[in-house]
């Protein structure tokens, strides 16, 4: 195991013992101040996970268990300095490197805790996810170096044990009045799911490659070339109840994502409200979509897409109930690597997505409710996803059937003596709607299945 990241961390534990002092907010006279008013903070996290498919296909299991430490030191002279690490184990797991015997498939959703470039790694896998140089004026800052970035299309992902994280430079504006903008290069991703660091090209095809749209193989992994990513997001606020987002991903050589979104809350009488959303993406390729051979390229040259989402919520006191509607057009797939993070549609429901699919319909719906106390938080989610025939690769990429889906999500804080603790547990079940025409490569890890998740965190 490489023990370089976790001992450069402890290393710096004697910075961190100060930093439980609350005036490590305040700015530092001096070097050796802004690391005595650092910040130390940490995490521990279990997570079970038990996967069972149809009667006659294979089930998995995993138990992976590991923790995380970060320390930021305090500001000086506007400049400050963050470095973390993640290291986790498997514990214990079903066989996550063999086939299932009558379809020839691997497993899909365990091995998400771990290496998906590696089943068989069950102790190599700590990563330095931060590694950054700060400097902030006013209300703005800019960042330079490994961080973890949240945007529609880059972001932390659903959950598993490690979050994605990305090598690049990015900026956050608050100068103007209810206006945000962050915007930034990004020259590497280190995917959810993976221990190294990649090149954007590189990143693109560590999880499952899908179908080209003749149908043949996808041969895009370690085939693309892009030099980075270039993000600018805006965010204003108007009055308040009304946001308006604007974000612009540009992945050079390879394609671009424009995605608009308008959000409205309209206060009612007896402390309730309605909320409304409303979002549209669009995507282009650039040049040859990252080759300039057809069977190796990612987004296949002249193609473009579109898709429409469309959200309305009720809220009041603990309860929020929530319909959502997605269409992406029959004019192209909509693409978003899955190593980078998930897609940004209001039907998206953990577990699961639609990207590689074209002329979708999908709609479901959510209840929340939380108890007053905040410690429980429950919420109850149903779906369908009209996708297109599994033998259209044209319009669907992962070949995965049309499919409703069935989430249910506890989760509870715990106080007192265990303060810092909280459990979850998501149970998932997937039935199919579309043909499979016999074929259970269509129906494992994809349908008709149930997925069983029991997570424990404690942060400190």
């Amino acid at each position: 195991m490489r023990f370089a990241t976790i001992l450069f961390l402890l290393s710096i534990l004697p910075f961190t013992l100060f930093a439980q002092d609350p005036a490590a907010a305040e700015p530092a006279a001096n070097l050796h101040q802004a690391f005595r008013k650092g910040k130390f903070s940490g995490h521990f996290r279990s997570f079970f996970m038990v996967t069972d498919n149809a009667r006659h296909l294979s089930d998995y299991y995993a138990l992976a268990a590991g923790g995380g430490l970060h320390f930021e030191s305090a500001a000086w002279h506007g400049l400050s300095f963050g470095i973390g690490g993640v290291f986790h184990y498997n514990l214990a797991s079903s066989d996550l490197a063999a086939k299932d015997s009558a379809t020839g498939a691997v497993n899909r959703y365990e091995i998400g805790l771990f290496d998906v470039e590696d089943p068989n790694n069950k102790y190599d896998l700590d990563r330095m996810s931060d590694f950054w140089m700060r400097y902030q004026w006013r209300k703005s800052s800019i960042t330079l170096g490994r961080q973890q970035l949240q945007t529609p299309f880059i972001n932390y992902q659903d959950g598993r044990m490690r979050p994605t994280a990305e090598a690049g430079l990015w900026l956050e504006l608050h100068e103007v009045k209810n206006t945000k903008i962050q915007g930034g290069w990004i020259w590497k991703i280190s995917p959810r799911s993976t221990v190294g660091w990649y090149d954007i090209g590189e990143s693109i095809g560590l999880y499952p490659r899908g179908l080209n749209p003749d149908g043949t193989s996808s041969g895009y992994p370690e085939n693309l070339r892009s030099k980075g990513v270039a993000i600018l997001g805006i965010t204003h606020k108007i009055g308040k109840n009304t946001k308006i987002q604007l974000w612009e991903h540009y992945i050079e050589n390879i394609f671009h994502s424009s995605l608009a979104q308008a959000d409205y809350s309209l206060p009612l009488k007896n402390k309730s409200r309605l909320n409304f959303a409303l979002q549209f993406t669009h995507q282009d390729a650039l040049n040859d979509g990252g080759n300039a051979e057809l069977s190796k390229t990612y987004f296949m040259k002249n193609a473009h897409s579109n898709a429409l989402s469309a959200q309305m919520g009720w809220q009041r006191g603990p309860w929020q109930l929530a319909a959502a509607y997605t269409r992406v057009t029959a004019e192209g797939r909509f693409l978003s690597p899955r190593e980078w993070g998930r897609e940004p549609f209001f039907t998206f429901m953990p577990r699961e997505r639609i990207e590689g699919s074209g002329d979708s319909h999908s709609a479901n719906l959510r209840l929340n409710w939380q108890h007053k106390s905040g410690k429980f938080k429950t919420e109850l989610a149903y779906g369908h996803y009209y996708l297109p025939d599994v033998k259209n690769a044209a319009l669907n990429k992962y070949a995965f059937p049309a499919f409703r889906q069935l989430n249910i999500d506890l989760r509870y804080t715990f106080g007192k003596q265990l303060e810092g603790l909280r459990a979850q547990f998501l149970y998932v079940h997937k039935w199919r709607l579309g043909e499979v025409y016999g074929n259970d490569r269509y129906v494992i890890n994809k349908v008709d299945m149930g997925l069983y998740n029991l997570i424990l965190n404690y942060t400190y």
